[in-house]
């Protein structure tokens, strides 16, 4: 999604953009500028991206979410009080909307998960062998294990299930973390803790 698509206009002066740090984009994105948010963006959809399939387990719904927090951050960007604070800010927003998306499944009880909805890790690149890697038997093995991970992974509340994939596949901080849930550090550490027992547990018959 390009910031074309969140506003009106087009964008213009690329070049000049992609190399402002990220403080100066914020700023001229919070003035209208449009090719400034289409640099953020492209420097954090993918992220947005993997976060919210890997919370979602569905494509279209991931999708769905990242359109819908992009144009909500365009639109409530000027009431952003501290640029160094975009990135929590528009996490914040995405794992709202995905909470808002897991009710809804909930209550419609169509809740489901793709089973490679882990796959696509913080670096972007999917698990399984290379040319010299694991031989066909292993791969078979990591990927059912990868599976099963992901399926315990989704039966996690989400609130437990956003302070892990936040930790342990994109890698945040918990001070990080903490400031894209709203919540204290303490609060985030237990959620961690429940999360990564319930897993363990879970994971016994592959040790």
């Amino acid at each position: 999604m390009s910031a074309s698509e969140v506003g009106h206009g087009t964008a213009s002066t690329a070049t000049a953009t992609s190399s402002l740090d990220q403080g100066s984009l914020v700023a001229r994105a919070q003035d209208g500028d449009l090719a400034a948010f289409d640099e953020l963006v492209q420097r954090y959809s993918s992220r947005l991206y993997r976060y919210a399939y890997s919370m979602l387990g569905n494509r279209q719904d991931a999708e769905d979410a990242l359109q819908d927090t992009l144009v909500r951050v365009w639109r409530f960007l000027p009431e952003l009080t501290s640029v160094d604070a975009f990135g929590a800010w528009t996490y914040r927003a995405l794992t709202r909307q995905c909470f808002t998306l897991l009710a809804r499944r909930r209550a419609q009880r169509t809740e489901a998960y793709a089973a490679d909805s882990l796959a696509v890790l913080a670096d972007g690149q999917r698990p399984g062998p290379g040319p010299t890697e694991e031989d066909p038997a292993d791969h078979v093995v990591s990927r059912q294990r990868l599976e099963e991970l992901t399926r315990l992974v989704h039966l996690l509340p989400p609130e437990q299930r956003a302070c892990w994939l936040l930790r342990e596949v994109q890698g945040h901080s918990y001070g990080q973390i903490a400031a894209v849930l709203g919540v204290p550090e303490s609060t985030v550490r237990g959620r961690l803790a429940r999360a990564r027992e319930r897993l363990a547990e879970g994971m016994t018959s592959w040790r």
